[in-house]
């Protein structure tokens, strides 16, 4: 996703301030992080307003894991240096450095960190909960993130850079959209959360994207389905989205929602 550069620098500014905080460790985590004698062992590449790096995020920060965020400049092209080319040939966000390990694509940074540090995420109790976080993390990776991000891109990010809406696009993946939730409703009528009645990362990995698709016109979809909104509205007051909120400025950064 693109950001005008008056959204970058603000995100820059924001991220910066976010590598002089360390979240508190989790319950039993490492000593030697906790001793604040050392740096943080575990690093993360990128701007935090990206979702894919806020997916990230959200799981060390629900593991409880200290880290520190490395700014990064879109706008300057810190992604196509060759000092990051070499942490990830293609450019992308997010990266995560733990220890000597260097990792990208946000969902396979998420599993390390869980699977690290906070195994239950994953459905670790059984093979049987490890299958069905494994279905809903597919779900969400292919029947959701295309159709909100296109809307999301067609109606706050493509309006502020000038452009005109596809509005074709956008009823199409409303369309794809309404069909999805109607299928989470049905699903979170049974359970209390995608995978089953324990939080996993099939639910965070919702989060990055819908944050912002909340921000649209089309919020409706969630707000009319109502265990799909006590879903989200859960997910959101949890203190982990909470901190990486702090980073995901309301749509994007570019000011109103655009019917306002």
């Amino acid at each position: 996703m693109v950001m005008n550069s008056s959204a970058q620098r603000s995100q820059t500014k924001r991220t910066h301030a976010r590598t002089r905080r360390s979240p508190t460790p989790r319950s039993g985590g490492g000593s030697e992080q906790s001793k604040g004698a050392m740096a943080p062992a575990v690093k993360v590449y990128g701007w935090a307003m990206s979702p894919f790096v806020a997916r990230a995020l959200l799981c060390l920060e629900e593991a409880g894991v200290e880290y520190e965020l490395v700014p990064m400049s879109r706008e300057a092209g810190d992604h196509r240096q060759p000092d990051f080319l070499a942490r990830n040939p293609f450019g992308q966000v997010p990266v995560l450095e733990d220890g000597d390990l260097t990792i990208f694509e946000s969902r396979a940074v998420a599993r390390h960190v869980l699977r690290k540090h906070k195994p239950e995420l994953l459905g670790s109790g059984s093979p049987e909960s490890a299958a069905m976080v494994d279905v809903w993390l597919e779900v969400e990776a292919h029947q959701h993130q295309t159709p909100a991000g296109t809307i999301v891109m067609q109606c706050i990010l493509t309006p502020f850079l000038g452009c005109e809406r596809d509005q074709a696009a956008v009823d199409e993946n409303v369309g794809k959209l309404t069909k999805l939730f109607d299928v989470y409703e049905a699903r979170l009528s049974a359970s209390r959360y995608l995978a089953g009645d324990s939080l996993s990362l099939a639910d965070l990995s919702h989060f990055p994207l819908m944050r912002y698709f909340m921000d649209t016109e089309h919020a409706s979809l969630v707000d009319e389905r109502p265990h799909v909104k006590a879903w989200w509205e859960e997910l959101k007051a949890r203190p982990a989205a909470k901190r990486v909120t702090e980073f995901m400025p309301p749509n994007f950064g570019f000011g109103k929602k655009p019917e306002e």
